[in-house]
């Protein structure tokens, strides 16, 4: 499929999504949103990969922020209804079925850390920055930013990224969380690769269910979810696969 503003490449059992807006450091406008809830569909039911990295283009940025010069003609109700969009495209990302790891590659601000933070996985290079600046627009973080980063880090570290907006490096954003990893850039797509390739090893029915599970932790019904899950994994393939392999001394492969 061609999409006007993202680069998708599939090899094996892991598919490459990249923001290509290199001139605009990748903002995020229209286009790429509706981009990017194409290339998430499709990808939820593409039957070959079992895992995607997101990245942006070129070496200084993932995604820099929403373009901004698409704002000031909103009116009160449009920019609603942008936010819902954002939710809606970053809440698909956050459920799908397969792992998504973000490897941010340089600047992350804005709705670039709410995109990375929707991705159930971060690696990032050792140039990124990472930071909300909405409050220097008068706005705030509109994408899911206020509700995922103090899942991730804590209310009081949020509190401060989001009322100070600045921007922190990554290995700050290692230290509380925000990512998992940093590496040289040269290195980060291949690390990235490398965990995407021990993770499509395991069983892509068990990592759906994980998904589910997770994303429910903080949630009334987390528990339930955790115990539905589990056993509705008996009656499935990978886990006659898996414990068949356990069993016989192999290596178990799953369809």
């Amino acid at each position: 499929m061609n999409y006007e503003s993202i680069k998708l490449t599939i090899d094996g059992k892991i598919a490459i999504v990249t923001i290509n807006r290199p001139e605009s450091l990748n903002a995020l406008n229209a286009q790429v949103l509706n981009d990017l809830e194409k290339v998430f569909d499709y990808l939820d039911s593409e039957k070959t990969a079992n895992c995607v990295i997101v990245t942006g283009s070129g070496e200084k940025s993932f995604v820099a922020g929403a373009d901004i010069k698409e704002f000031p003609s909103f009116t009160q109700e449009q920019a609603t209804e942008l936010s819902k969009r954002g939710h809606f495209i970053f809440n698909k990302i956050e459920n799908l079925s397969k792992p998504v790891i973000a490897a941010v590659n340089g600047f992350a601000l804005g709705g670039g850390l709410e995109l990375a933070m929707s991705c159930h996985i971060r690696y990032a290079s050792e140039n990124a920055k990472l930071g909300l600046p909405e409050v220097t627009l008068g706005l705030i973080p509109g994408y899911g930013g206020t509700q995922r980063l103090p899942k991730l880090v804590g209310k009081g570290i949020a509190n401060e990224m989001i009322f100070s907006a600045k921007m922190i490096t990554a290995e700050k954003a290692k230290s509380i969380g925000l990512v998992n990893e940093v590496f040289p850039l040269e290195e980060l797509l291949p690390k990235t690769k490398e965990l995407a390739e021990q993770i499509i090893k395991n069983s892509p029915q068990g990592i759906a269910k994980a998904i589910k599970a997770v994303n429910a932790s903080d949630s009334e019904n987390g528990m339930e979810t955790e115990i539905n899950s589990f056993g509705d994994l008996f009656a499935q393939d990978d886990f006659k696969e898996g414990v068949s392999a356990f069993i016989e001394k192999r290596k178990p492969i799953f369809n």
